[in-house]
């Protein structure tokens, strides 16, 4: 997994410690090390703070690719991904270049086949933890 690491990033610190012991459980490898080093470099916001914009763990986001066209995804633990159905793994490059960013935000990731791809963050539909836009 390679991942264009943007500036900013901020993390629940629920996603951050779940993250962390996940990596910690996994055998060495590049991309476990670059999650490590996103987490690291990561700010950490307890949930009460968590602004609306903030894509985290189950966050659905309204995405728009380069070319205009939108489209929604759900980011999700690898055992509960399904990329047909819009549910991603955190751990995918698309995953984990969305997480922490907010709405306005351009999420840039390479695939494992070396493309390049990017995609601004619309909007926040919904997440848990705050019943954004009532789904769960």
């Amino acid at each position: 997994m390679q991942v264009s690491t943007p500036v900013e990033r901020t993390l629940t610190l629920q996603d951050y410690l779940q993250l962390t012991r996940f990596v910690s459980q996994q055998q060495p490898h590049a991309g476990a090390e670059a999650l490590q080093d996103m987490l690291d470099q990561s700010d950490l916001v307890s949930l009460p703070e968590v602004p609306a914009t903030l894509v985290t763990l189950h966050t659905h986001v309204l995405l728009e690719d380069p070319s205009g066209r939108s489209y929604q995804l759900t980011l999700c633990w690898p055992q509960e991904a399904r990329p047909a159905e819009g549910l991603v793994s955190v751990l995918s490059p698309v995953g984990a270049a969305l997480l922490g960013l907010h709405v306005g935000s351009v999420a840039r990731w390479r695939t494992p086949g070396g493309e390049q791809g990017s995609a601004r963050i619309l909007a926040v539909l919904g997440r848990p933890e705050t019943k954004v836009g009532g789904r769960a």
